[in-house]
């Protein structure tokens, strides 16, 4: 393939990025979100190092077959790439099965690649609301991208969580409910609750704040009650 992704990084062995899969994870570089939780700082720009020659990582395919399961494109934002597809092709050619995580920054692109895709996971940032999404993504105007995105996974079938960081700066339990009943009003049916962990530059948020939304006992059975799959990541 020709050089038409970068890659900052590679995990080439996981058995928590794709459920009951083991996967390589590939984290592309680039995003287009400044989320202040952010502990991926260095995969924001696109102009980054290119840490993974990507033949290399073709070659490491071949020789883990029966190994590994999966590749998972994570990141920063895999859909920032155009070369995304190809590379996706490429690895689905072996006999992989393909994985990516994403906020659903770009929905045309996505529907280019949700054919090779088997499961995905999908960030939900903060309620529904454009100031809201714009805090949690520190940019602007991508709440309706995300939006598409959802749908266009909801209406292809394809096996996929969204799942939320408690980041306690910029959301509370009621944003959680919130956020739920907006879920599964579009019928989302699974979703996951990730626990901040405070980033080097937050010196004031406790483990206190960020816990509380886990030990909010009335909040997690009805996050149980209204989705099919429902847990916690601390």
């Amino acid at each position: 393939m020709e050089k038409s992704i970068k890659i900052g990084g590679l995990e080439t062995f996981s058995a928590v990025d794709f459920p009951n899969k083991i996967a390589a994870v590939v984290f592309m570089q680039g995003c287009p979100w400044r989320c202040p939780f952010c502990y991926n700082t260095n995969l924001q720009g696109l102009e980054g190092p290119d840490e993974v020659d990507w033949q290399k990582f073709i070659e490491l395919l071949k020789k883990r077959k029966g190994v590994l399961d999966a590749v998972v494109f994570s990141g920063g934002e895999p859909l920032m790439q155009d070369g995304l597809k190809q590379a996706m092709t490429e690895v689905k050619d072996l006999g992989y099965i393909i994985g990516m995580h994403t906020g659903g920054y770009r929905p045309k692109h996505l529907a280019e690649v949700l054919p090779l895709v088997s499961w995905v996971g999908f960030d939900i940032k903060a309620p529904f609301e454009a100031a809201r999404y714009d805090q949690a993504t520190g940019s602007h105007g991508h709440l309706a991208n995300a939006l598409q995105s959802l749908d266009q996974l909801l209406a292809s079938g394809i096996t996929f969580e969204c799942r939320t960081t408690c980041d306690p700066r910029i959301l509370d339990i009621k944003d959680i409910y919130t956020m739920a009943d907006s879920l599964k009003a579009r019928g989302v049916k699974q979703y996951f609750l990730q626990k901040y962990r405070p980033i080097p530059s937050d010196k004031t948020t406790t483990d206190a704040d960020c816990s509380k939304f886990f030990n909010d006992k009335d909040l997690l059975e009805y996050l149980r009650q209204n989705f099919e799959v429902f847990d916690t990541r601390m």
